[in-house]
């Protein structure tokens, strides 16, 4: 029997995704891959695959999916409890699905990205090295395009699941509010004094222009840049530079109103000032933000950020080795 499952409803915005595709954004291809990519790797875990197998993604709500071979499922990440056959079942734990069962999934009551791994993991072809889909490059995925009803996803072979559940102390933080740890970035100078006092002190709100590309947020004073006269190249806008390379977790500020965390499938380069850069350690928590969650940016120094980025290092060798890795 061939070892598939069928997209019943796709969901808000459920996509495969993987680690991602490294190398090539110089070529204006983003890395792509999970939002939350601890929880990525705890979903694989549950369920014995390799960490880096392929997993579907749901952004606040799930899709129905229909199996038609017997297998192992677990959900990681945001708080989405799946229903099999019409059963309520728990999160963070290998669930096993039989031949011809329904999986849907109940509302997304904390968090924003779920992580749905399935044994075997979705074997859909690599492209650049990923299974990851990339919308605005039409790359990655099944074929290229979103899942829609009525598509099949191929599984890989299966291997055993540890059959055990992932502790509350190994599970993602979720919260409605926290802290994003940034360093200053670039163009941080092109801030007032003023501008860059109430970005840091004011709370913002996730907008609902948030997605994989880029999270937007809302509520804080606008912020004032210094005065100067545009140079070549640059527009009007007094958040406007000569165009120039975007890291992934780069904050932008268009007219100072609204910032902008560009994420995941970011493009790769632009014409507004990068005035911080989220530490690579918290770049999940943004993944998990639901619009009207709020945060405060949190300046840091390098020392800090490493600091940050060894112990996001020391969770992922705590968890590979809750399931003997």
């Amino acid at each position: 029997m061939s070892r598939r499952i069928t997209i019943v409803k796709p969901g808000l915005a459920t996509s495969i995704q993987d680690q991602g595709r490294q190398g090539y954004y110089h070529l204006g291809i983003p890395p792509s891959g999970a939002m939350d990519q601890y929880s990525f790797r705890a979903a694989n875990l549950l369920v014995g695959n390799d960490e880096t197998a392929a997993v579907l993604e749901c952004s606040l709500m799930g899709p129905v999916l229909q199996f038609e071979c017997d297998a192992v499922i677990a959900v990681a990440g945001a708080e989405m409890r799946p229903i099999i056959n019409g059963e309520k079942q728990d999160t963070h734990t290998p669930l096993a699905v039989a031949a011809g069962s329904t999986v849907s999934f109940d509302f997304m009551s904390l968090g924003a990205r779920a992580y749905i791994a399935v044994n075997g993991g979705i074997d859909v072809p690599e492209v650049l090295g990923s299974r990851s889909y990339y919308s605005l490059g039409a790359i990655g995925g099944l074929n290229g395009k979103k899942l829609d009803a009525g598509d099949v996803l191929p599984l890989g072979a299966p291997a055993a699941a540890p059959g055990k559940a992932l502790p509350a102390e190994l599970r993602q933080t979720l919260a409605k509010s926290c802290d994003i740890r940034v360093m200053p970035g670039l163009y941080d100078h092109r801030l007032s004094t003023e501008g860059r006092e109430s970005f840091y002190a004011d709370t913002w709100k996730v907008a609902s222009e948030a997605d994989r590309i880029g999270y937007r947020y809302k509520g804080g004073r606008p912020l004032a840049f210094q005065e100067r006269q545009p140079p070549f190249g640059a527009g009007s806008d007094p958040s406007n530079i000569v165009d120039a390379p975007y890291p992934i977790g780069s904050i932008q500020v268009p007219s100072g109103v609204e910032p902008i965390i560009l994420h995941r499938d970011a493009v790769s380069g632009g014409g507004y000032a990068m005035i911080a850069t989220v530490i690579s350690a918290d770049m999940d928590l943004i993944g998990q933000m639901q619009p009207n969650y709020s945060a405060r940016f949190v300046p840091v120094d390098m020392d800090t950020a490493l600091a940050a980025r060894r112990a996001y290092q020391q969770r992922l060798h705590d968890l590979r080795a809750f399931f003997g890795g």
